[in-house]
């Protein structure tokens, strides 16, 4: 990956990669999920409190792996083996290979592929039952015969395990390789020659063998399942303009009747409610979105509407702002960690920063709060429909009582009672013959 982050940790549609294997197993039923780790990168703090972890003393290859983990399976019943940089399998997959397991009564079974070109993937040869004989490698040249590579269907690196075979199998295998590691697949034939069975599941599709291994692999799994997550909201009643040009994580929730507009993405934990339209060219991260909202051109970070809210163009909510019931936040307005009262306008160009505005305020064109004294945040609090004058600047810590007013252009340093108008103005001055005057002296210069 050249990267810092470890592999699996890179996002995979605003998901660790790590975290969709865990999530497929949990949603497939899975009683206890255990993590096995690297000596060198303990990626624990990442995890759900609910995984277990086992570290893996030296890297010594997927059976070193599993034997790592030999406590946990002592006393299991059934074990499913999963990739952590395999982000595309799911619980639907994960259950249809459980099902193929118990229905063949084996002691191993192993998810395959069939793939158009099976290049260095492991091929899987089948006795005359159908069973799984053996799996060829297929890496380097002389791993396998012309027949062999003939064969389509590949090992995905996905099983599922009986836990006491399992354990008797991996005391038997060997390091003997080029690599000097243990492999899970070599289980498989010292499991048949104890009598044991190993079927395969074929998965419909090849997807599952997806492995991520650098940044274009990357790319080639967000992209299938960025697909996915579209046609899951899709099904369930939410439309989708342009599914090309729309990008909404794993976590995302949408209510039916939700219209997303091209050029969106939607990031993170974010909720949106029925009815509501968001975008075109709109990014929502972390933030919940009522009933009926519009958000239109605009960025939103960790905030809260709630039903009727209309946002944009070119806003910018940024964390902790909450707007309540049809609230109006319109062009080129930046609102930050301030609540805005049921009804209330802050129409256009306009820094709304640590401030509490009431139901059914107006703030006029050009207002600015200014929170920030250079040292300490201060807060600003605007009563119950209050008028702001255009380019009005209110300077924290202040209030501006319900019912008041402020005139335009002022700056507004003390606080304003109720019902009261609180204007700041250096008297009018004009001076009579200016034009004329300012002509001569041009033409006096030229």
């Amino acid at each position: 990956m050249r990267s810092e982050l470890p592999k699996v940790l890179h996002p995979v549609c605003g998901r660790p990669m790590l975290a969709w294997p865990i999530v497929a197993a949990r949603e497939a039923g899975a009683g206890r999920i255990a993590v096995i780790l690297s000596a060198e990168h303990d990626l624990s703090a990442a995890l759900p409190a609910d995984v277990e972890t086992v570290i893996q003393p030296e890297p010594d290859g997927t059976g070193g792996a599993i034997r790592a983990a030999s406590g946990l399976i002592d006393g299991s019943g059934t074990v499913v083996v999963l990739s952590g940089d395999h982000p595309l399998v799911s619980a639907e997959i994960i259950s249809a290979l459980l099902e193929t397991h118990r229905s063949s009564a084996a002691a191993a079974t192993v998810m395959t592929a069939e793939l158009d070109d099976p290049g260095s993937y492991g091929r899987i040869v089948r006795d005359g039952d159908g069973d799984v004989e053996r799996i060829v490698e297929a890496k380097e040249a002389g791993d396998a015969t012309a027949g062999e590579l003939a064969i389509r269907e590949i090992n995905t690196g996905t099983y599922v395990f009986e836990a006491a075979p399992l354990t008797e199998a991996l005391g038997a295998i060997s390091n003997d390789n080029a690599q000097g590691e243990y492999y899970v697949g070599d289980v498989l034939p010292v499991l048949r020659d104890a009598g044991k069975r190993v079927a395969a599941h074929r998965a419909e599709d090849a997807a599952v063998n997806l492995g991520v291994n650098n940044r274009r692999d990357l790319a080639e799994a967000s992209a299938v399942a960025r697909r996915r997550i579209l046609d899951r909201h899709m099904l369930r009643g939410v439309t989708i303009v342009d599914p090309s040009a729309t990008w909404i994580d794993a976590d995302v929730e949408l209510a039916p009747d939700v219209t997303i507009e091209p050029g969106t993405a939607l990031r993170g934990a974010t909720r949106v409610g029925r009815g509501s339209v968001i975008g075109p060219h709109s990014t929502v991260t972390d933030s919940t979105i009522g009933q009926s909202a519009s958000v239109v051109h605009s960025y939103l970070v960790d905030c809260e509407l709630l039903d009727g809210c209309n946002v944009g163009p070119f806003t910018y909510l940024r964390p902790e702002a909450r707007l309540a019931e049809g609230v109006k936040a319109g062009a080129f307005v930046e609102i930050k960690k301030s609540e805005i009262g049921p009804g209330a306008k802050v129409p256009h160009l306009s820094y709304i920063g640590d401030a509490d505005i009431g139901s059914g305020a107006n703030i006029g064109a050009g207002t600015i709060t200014a929170n920030y004294d250079g040292i300490r945040k201060h807060r600003t609090v605007i009563g119950d429909h209050v008028r702001i004058g255009v380019d009005t600047s209110l300077v924290a810590p202040v209030n501006v009582g319900e019912a008041a007013y402020t005139g335009a252009g002022s700056v507004i340093t003390d606080d304003v009672p109720p019902g009261a108008l609180g204007i700041t103005r250096a008297p009018q001055e004009n001076v009579d013959g200016f034009a004329d005057r300012k002509a001569n002296e041009e033409g006096t210069d030229s």
